[in-house]
C-alpha cells in the first residue's frame, strides 16, 4: 500500500512539473525595451543612439533614388521613446531630412533615414559604459569633402610647364600622371577630387551577430570623419609680411555629444565648458601675429580620441593643447594641473587615475570596439617620442606657471601618464585640467566668463613664453601613410 502511495504521489508531483515547464515554455518572453533616443546632428557626422535595457538586435539596409537608411531592430516593441525619435530631427540637419518609425512585423520596429545626399552610413552596438545601457548607434558620414580636396591640392599642386613659343604667347600644361596612379574624378559643383577605389553596390545590407560586430567599412568611416573634420581649417602655413612662418596650435575641447565628462554639483557639464574656453582661446589666439588655432570640434558631438590626433597632424599643428575639468570623489579636491604623455607609466597616482577616466571618453563618448583601421594603427605606433615629449614638458611648465597666477595648483609641476589623446608623435601635446568642476566652489568660477577670460589669457601667454624660447622652425612633416 505504502509503494502505491508513493508511486502515486511521484505521479502527482511529476504531473505539477510538467505542468510549469509547460506554461513557462508557452509564456511570451518579453521583449526589449527601448529606454532613450538621441540624435547629434554636426557639419561632419551626425548620430542616432538607441538606447535599450538588452543588447539591441538590428539589420541595415541603404536604398538609392531616394537616398535611405533602413533599419530593422528586431525583438522591440513600438514604444512612445522610439516613436519620438522623428521628432528628434532638425530642419538645419546637413545629413538627415527625417525619419519614420513603424512596426515592420510583430516585434521588429522599422526606422527609415531620409537622406537629403547620398552619404556613408556606420553601424554598431555598445555595451553599458558610464550611466548608459546597451546602444546602438548609426553614424551618417558625408561621401566627400571640398575643402579636403583643396588641402590635397596645396600639399601636392600639380606639377605645370611653361610653354612659350617665340615669346608671343603663353600657356600652362598639365603633366600627365604615371600609369600607376589611381584614376581621379573631379566634381565641378563642389570642387572635390575623388580617387576611384572602385564601384561599390548601390543596394547593401548588413546585420549583427552576437558580438556585435562593426557593420561598415572602418577605413572608410575614419577617412570620411577625418576629411570632414579638417574642412573647416585649411592652414597655409605661409610666412607673414615679417618672414616669419604661421603657427598653428590645435584646441582640443574635452568630451561631447554622448559624452558630458564630468558632471559638476549643481549639474554643469564638463563637455559644455570645455568648448566655451576654447572657443574664447581660439579667438585670443585668432589675434595674435604669425597664430592661427583650430578646434577639434566647435559644436555638441563626439570626435574619438584618436581622430583629435589625426586632425591636428592632417594640419600640420605645431601645438596641440586639450582643455579638460577634473573631478574626483571628495569634493573638497581643488586647482589647476597640467599633463603631458607618458612612455614610462604615470608619474602618480593620480595622474594614472585621471588618465584612465579621459582614456574611458571613447566607450562613453561611442566608438566601435571592432575598428580594424591601418591609417589609425600606423598613426599611434609607438614612435620614438622623447624629443616631443620633452617639449610637451616644456610647454606645460611655461603654461602651469602662468595658470598659478590665477588659481592654485593641484600640483605644482607637470604630471605625466598615459593619455591617448596626447600621442601625437611629432606634436608638442599638453593636457590643461583647468579646475575641479566637482568642486563647488571651482565649478562656479569656470562657469564665470570673467574666470574663463583670466583663464584663456594665462594659457595664451604661457604659450608665447613656450615660443619665446623655442621658436618655431620648419615643420618636418611625419608622414600619416
Amino acid at each position: 500500500m505504502s509503494n502505491y502511495l508513493i508511486k502515486y504521489c511521484f505521479s502527482i508531483l511529476m504531473c505539477f512539473t510538467f505542468s510549469v515547464v509547460g506554461l513557462m515554455l508557452s509564456a511570451p518572453v518579453q521583449a526589449n525595451t527601448v529606454t532613450a533616443v538621441r540624435i547629434w546632428p554636426a557639419d561632419i557626422y551626425t548620430r542616432i543612439t538607441i538606447e535599450a535595457e538588452k543588447p539591441i538586435l538590428y539589420k541595415m539596409t541603404t536604398l538609392k533614388d531616394p537616398e535611405r537608411v533602413v533599419v530593422d531592430v528586431e525583438d522591440v516593441d513600438l514604444n512612445m521613446v522610439i516613436k519620438a525619435l522623428s521628432e528628434k530631427v532638425s530642419e538645419s540637419d546637413p545629413y538627415i531630412s527625417k525619419i519614420r518609425v513603424a512596426n515592420f512585423k510583430p516585434k521588429v520596429v522599422r526606422l527609415v533615414v531620409d537622406l537629403k545626399a547620398e552619404a556613408k552610413p556606420a553601424i554598431f552596438t555598445l555595451p553599458p559604459a558610464g550611466d548608459y545601457k546597451h546602444r546602438l548607434v548609426l553614424d551618417i558620414y558625408p561621401t566627400k569633402d571640398p575643402l579636403m580636396a583643396m588641402l590635397d591640392e596645396r600639399d601636392n599642386p600639380p606639377q605645370t610647364v611653361d610653354v612659350t613659343a617665340n615669346n608671343k604667347s603663353t600657356q600652362v600644361v598639365t603633366l600627365p600622371q604615371s600609369a600607376d596612379v589611381p584614376s581621379v574624378t573631379v566634381d565641378s559643383n563642389v570642387a572635390a577630387v575623388k580617387i576611384d577605389e572602385g564601384a561599390k553596390p548601390a543596394n547593401t545590407t548588413t546585420t549583427n551577430s552576437v558580438n556585435a560586430v562593426e557593420t561598415t567599412s572602418q577605413t572608410s568611416q575614419t577617412s570620411a570623419t577625418l576629411q570632414a573634420e579638417v574642412s573647416k581649417e585649411v592652414p597655409d602655413n605661409k610666412p607673414s609680411s615679417k618672414g616669419l612662418r604661421q603657427i598653428t596650435i590645435a584646441i582640443d575641447p574635452g568630451h561631447g555629444g554622448e559624452d558630458p565628462g564630468a558632471i559638476g554639483a549643481t549639474g554643469s557639464r564638463e563637455k559644455e565648458i570645455t568648448l566655451l574656453i576654447a572657443k574664447k582661446l581660439k579667438a585670443k589666439i585668432d589675434e595674435e601675429p604669425n597664430m592661427r588655432a583650430l578646434l577639434t570640434r566647435d559644436g555638441d558631438y563626439f570626435i574619438p580620441l584618436h581622430m583629435r590626433v589625426l586632425k591636428a597632424r592632417k594640419l600640420q599643428a605645431d601645438l596641440f593643447i586639450s582643455i579638460h575639468a577634473d573631478a574626483f570623489t571628495n569634493p573638497a579636491a581643488r586647482g589647476s594641473s597640467v599633463f603631458a604623455l607618458s612612455e614610462k607609466g604615470a608619474t602618480s597616482a593620480s595622474a594614472r587615475y585621471l588618465a584612465n577616466k579621459e582614456n574611458q571618453s571613447d566607450l562613453i563618448g561611442g566608438v566601435s570596439l571592432n575598428v580594424k583601421d591601418p591609417l589609425l594603427a600606423r598613426t599611434l605606433l609607438d614612435l620614438s617620442q622623447t624629443a616631443t615629449i620633452n617639449d610637451s614638458l616644456k610647454l606645460g611648465k611655461a603654461v602651469l606657471g602662468n595658470i598659478g597666477e590665477i588659481n592654485k595648483l593641484h600640483k605644482n609641476h607637470v604630471e605625466q601618464a598615459g593619455f591617448a589623446v596626447l600621442k601625437s608623435p611629432d606634436i608638442p601635446s599638453i593636457l590643461v585640467e583647468t579646475a575641479f568642476i566637482s568642486n563647488p566652489d571651482e565649478e562656479r568660477r569656470l562657469n564665470d566668463s570673467a574666470y574663463q577670460d583670466k583663464l584663456v589669457l594665462s594659457i595664451l601667454t604661457g604659450i608665447k613664453k613656450y615660443f619665446s624660447t623655442n621658436p618655431a622652425l620648419a615643420k618636418t612633416k611625419v608622414a600619416l601613410e
